[in-house]
């Protein structure tokens, strides 16, 4: 496998949190929510409701004086030996209480006391006749039932059935209130306490800022662009490659302006019902024009402004209802003074033509890729707060991370710090960087993959076969890492690092489909059959060579002509009517063209490697033995594979690479 870069992608920001938003109005407070019982504070029903189970529950565990605890045998000797004064016997449970004479309670230590009775009343015929001969005073009671246990029992299922009745009505008005509420806008509103970004904290990109800045000038000194007649965009359209830092510019304009921020996501309009969208559209317009100058910011705003009509059956009635709305608002009959729009897609070509013309997003403001001096102060904002080892170098770093985006380097920084940390080691070094690119590039190592002897070695002739074609090809990139070693899908990789450019030519395109087809070619020359190594190869030779005759016009054959496959069914164009903007002939042309120019780059492949076939074979003995190499090791093998194939050469031979 070999990493065949793309055509150069259009290049993020570094991004770092710091700074503190500028205080901004707040909007109104609309809830129109009141505590329990008019106003009183929300925790008067909770203490209500305890201090009425305190007065039931309480009382039963409070402790009773009933004096000393008789058995009925003790109570009947009392009796008998002229202790008792009088005692009371309770109706309902049997149970005697009595009081002890004056000399038996000053004995006793205590002047009453409790026992169970001997029969139905509590007494027997034997033991009241005995009470009557000492001339014990005898009573009998009857105790009433507690009126709130009397009164619970019957009222207990009435207050339950109203308690849910209630609960039922409430939650009911909840519901009710929530479905009203279902039209409210959803964006969150930036007020002074909340931390944000500013353009300080924002590395590079001073293009794209002093864009922006303007906006914000404007917001700050209205006056300023009004006496010249001067007109403020009422809407920026960041456009971007993922990871490249556009959100991140909304949150430094969020930081920097002083005035109201409203920030939505386009998934936030989107409901199950039809014209939801729109309501949320037109109170987030609302919110904005209360603040009186304000930013509303959309985050992946392609979600809600695809173009119209397009998919199956025509399209999509709420999402075209919610743009609508939008492209109203934005530059319809009630303008929208001191009202700028931010938004952010990294699909731009999605979005309907309406959404796009002047007086709506006039301006499209494109955040690439970073080049190599911008990485590095990307690198410096995220390794500002890391400890780093004397021997790392950043600008080294940079220049070997090309379409890195910004996101992409600060997730390398973090993998550095993640394998200094399983090294034990106390700071950030160098080969850190350089094992947390290979992961982040290359994909992670396959430790658990045991290749047999026979796939190791057609393995090595596999990569050595893209390396050798790198190290001598003109056009070609420079070579920076070869190893058999799986990592992620590839059982080995080839690994050179783009130069720094924006237009590819012809020739380069060929060292690509060239280089590709080392692999393949090498085990084919060296063990005489193929086997699905070279899938990934293919692919992407194809991919390019296609690209070449349809797109870019390389081809002599078909000419300056340019078609790109059919377009996807959500871009507006209808499955019934889409199809290829050219004839089967012109098909087969350029399908022969591919053809051609793919076998042409594998012939030429071939007798590059004839040519170096002893380089070949060191280079594969080389990965055998150290199973990596980098870019220097391969360009010494092939020149002295030169050396050994042409030893009569003159010393003056040029070297390779």
């Amino acid at each position: 496998m070999s990493n065949l870069p793309p055509p150069p992608p259009p290049p993020p920001p570094g991004r770092s949190p710091g700074g503190r938003q500028q205080p901004g109005p707040k909007p109104p407070d609309r809830t129109g929510k009141r505590g329990f019982g008019a106003g009183w504070p929300k925790w008067t029903l909770p203490v209500m409701i305890a201090v009425v189970v305190a007065m039931i529950v309480l009382p039963q565990f409070w402790p009773s004086d009933s004096g000393t605890k008789l058995t009925y045998t003790e109570f009947v000797a009392d009796v008998k030996a002229g202790k008792v004064e009088s005692i009371t016997i309770n109706n309902s449970t049997g149970t005697i209480s009595g009081k002890y004479t004056t000399a038996a309670s000053e004995a006793a230590g205590n002047k009453t006391f409790a026992t169970t009775g001997g029969g139905d009343r509590g007494l027997s015929i034997s033991d009241e006749a005995l009470l009557n001969e000492k001339g014990v005073d005898i009573s009998f009671n009857t105790p009433t039932q507690n009126w709130f246990w009397s009164w619970a029992g019957l009222l207990l299922p009435f207050v339950f059935l109203i308690g849910f009745f209630v609960w039922m009505q409430r939650r009911a008005m909840g519901q009710a209130g929530s479905i009203m509420s279902v039209g409210k806008s959803r964006a969150k509103t930036y007020d002074a306490d909340k931390p944000s970004t500013t353009f300080a904290d924002i590395a590079g990109y001073e293009g794209v800022k002093e864009e922006i800045k303007e906006v914000v000038d404007f917001l700050r000194m209205p006056e300023r662009f009004r006496e010249i007649g001067a007109r403020v965009p009422k809407g920026m359209l960041l456009v971007g490659p993922p990871g490249t830092g556009k959100t991140l510019f909304a949150r430094a304009v969020a930081g920097e302006a002083g005035v109201g921020f409203l920030s939505v996501t386009g998934s936030d309009f989107m409901e199950m019902f039809v014209g939801v969208g729109a309501s949320r559209v037109r109170d987030l317009f609302q919110q904005a024009r209360k603040m009186g100058r304000a930013i509303i910011f959309v985050d992946e705003i392609d979600s809600i402004g695809r173009k119209r009509g397009a998919g199956l059956g025509g399209g999509h009635d709420e999402r075209e209802q919610t743009l609508n709305q939008m492209l109203a608002e934005m530059d319809g009959f009630e303008t929208s003074e001191g009202i700028v729009i931010l938004a952010a897609t990294n699909r731009p070509d999605v979005l309907d033509p309406a959404l796009l013309r002047p007086g709506r997003f006039d301006r499209q403001i494109v955040v690439p890729l970073p080049e190599s001096g911008e990485r590095l102060a990307i690198l410096n904002v995220h390794s500002r707060d890391k400890r780093m080892g004397p021997d790392v170098d950043l600008n080294v770093m940079a220049k070997a991370t090309p379409g890195m985006s910004g996101a992409d380097l600060a997730n390398l920084v973090n993998e550095a710090a993640l394998f200094a940390v399983r090294r034990s080691s106390t700071q950030i070094e160098r080969i850190d960087f350089e094992n947390a690119r290979d992961r982040v590039v290359l994909g992670a190592r396959r430790e658990s993959l045991v290749l047999t002897g026979e796939e190791k070695r057609a393995t090595a002739y596999h990569e050595g076969g893209h390396a050798v074609l790198t190290a001598v090809l003109p056009h070609a990139d420079p070579l920076h890492k070869v190893t058999i070693l799986p990592r992620g899908m590839a059982l080995g990789v080839t690994w050179s690092l783009p130069e720094e450019r924006h237009t590819y030519s012809k020739e380069y395109f060929e060292d690509v489909i060239c280089r590709a087809m080392g692999g393949r070619v090498a085990e084919k020359i060296v063990f005489g059959h193929l086997n699905s190594g070279a899938a990934n190869d293919l692919e992407q030779a194809t991919g390019i060579a296609r690209r070449m005759v349809r797109e870019w016009g390389m081809s002599e054959r078909v000419g300056p002509m340019a078609w790109h496959g059919q377009q996807q069914v959500f871009l507006g164009e209808d499955l019934m009517t889409s199809g290829r903007e050219y004839s089967d002939e012109t098909a087969r042309m350029m399908d022969e063209e591919i053809a051609r120019i793919l076998l042409q780059q594998e012939e030429r492949a071939h007798e590059t490697l004839m040519k170096h076939r002893t380089a070949l074979d060191l280079v594969a003995e080389a990965l055998l033995e150290k199973e990596t190499i980098d870019g220097d090791e391969v360009n010494l093998l092939v020149q002295a594979g030169l050396d050994q194939t042409m030893p009569h050469r003159s010393e003056t031979t040029t070297t390779v690479g």
